[in-house]
Order: structure tokens, then sequence, then C-alpha cells
């Protein structure tokens, strides 16, 4: 980023993304420190943004920051059960990303356009239906956060529950399917433990075929 106004404006509406993801009560484990979960979860995404695309834009880069915007205020548990009540819940928390964004976004001083780019990057409009390449970069870069942050927890809670690693190399397939060929590429350099790693590696022949 240089120096002028732009870059003045996109650095402070980055700080106040930060800020309001910073208050997350809950934390993980990122890359050995621990962390508010959605804070750590925006900078890995924006990382792993800046990794696929070389020179990635305003838009993008807020939309990377701001994907899971205070998401913790909305829980799961507050929506039915079953897969209808999950879909709402996941339509609802696309329109609270995007309404949060956007009223941090207009008071950093931009316009309606370029919120509404943000916006639609936010809800992921258009995703596996139009040529969107930024589209496609931060679902790659989410894919990406979930086999860095979550395997091991889920792989675990899946063998456990079904006996062996099948149902896990199914949901990597199924992620693996959403991913370009660039960001399966990236999967594979991820440092996961070996027997994760071959799970990625078997999906991803599963996939091939």
């Amino acid at each position: 980023m240089g120096d002028g106004p732009k870059s003045n404006r996109l650095r402070e509406a980055l700080a106040r993304i930060d800020a309001a993801n910073a208050d997350d009560p809950n934390t993980i484990v990122a890359r050995g420190e621990v962390r508010p979960k959605e804070l750590a979860h925006a900078e890995m995404v924006t990382e792993w943004v800046r990794r696929l695309v070389p020179d990635p834009g305003e838009a993008l880069l807020l939309a990377a920051r701001a994907h899971h915007l205070r998401r913790w205020t909305s829980p799961r548990s507050s929506y039915p059960e079953g897969r209808a009540g999950y879909l709402k819940w996941r339509r609802d928390l696309h329109r609270q990303h995007a309404d949060d964004v956007g009223r941090i976004l207009e008071g950093c001083g931009y316009s309606g356009a370029e919120i509404a780019r943000v916006q639609d990057l936010v809800q992921k409009k258009g995703l596996g239906k139009v040529d969107d390449p930024e589209v496609q970069a931060l679902e790659d870069a989410l894919c990406l956060v979930f086999i860095e942050t979550q395997f091991r927890e889920i792989s675990e809670r899946l063998e456990e529950q079904y006996g062996d690693e099948e149902k896990m190399v199914d949901v990597v397939r199924k992620t693996l399917a959403k991913m370009s060929d660039q960001a399966k590429g990236l999967a594979l350099e991820i440092d996961l433990d070996p027997r994760d790693q071959a799970i990625v590696a078997r999906a991803l022949e599963g996939e091939a075929r």
C-alpha cells in the first residue's frame, strides 16, 4: 500500500474491522498463539488471499478481513436444528456481515458502489455461477483456513462418530470441489500432521478420478 488518501482509508477500515473482531470471546490456537477466533481467522484469510492473488484490490482485501465480522453475535444455536435452520442462519449471517462492514466503510469515506462491491464479496454472490476471480479467491482462502485451523478437530470427531477416516475424506473432497486448482496445490503445502496430509492427498486423488 502507498501513502495516498486511498491507502490511508484502507488502513483505517482494516483497523476498525480488526477492532470489532478483537471482541470475540471465543479463542483458537492459530500458528501456536491463542487469539480471538474471528480476528485470527480474518488475518489468515487475508494472508491466503495475498498468496492467491499477486496484487489484490481494496474490495477483496476488505472482504477477506470482514467475511465473518462479529460472527459470534449470531450463534448457530439461536436457529432451529436441521438443514432449513442451518441455511437460514447462513443467509442471515451473510446479510449481517454485509451490513456491519457497510457501516464501517461508510464511516471511512467509501462510496456506495465501493461498499456494494465489498458486500457482494462478503456474501460470495455469484460463486460457482459467474466468472468472478475475486469471489473465487475469497472462497479459496476460506477453504484453506478451514484446512489449516479446523482439520484435526473435525477429523477426530468424525472418526470417533463413524469409526474410520472415510467420512473426513468425503468432507475434504467436498471442500476441494469448491476450490481452484491453484488453491488445491496450496492445500498440500499446509503444515499438517502426516495423517491429515494423507487424507488431503486421498481426497485430491479421488476427486481427479
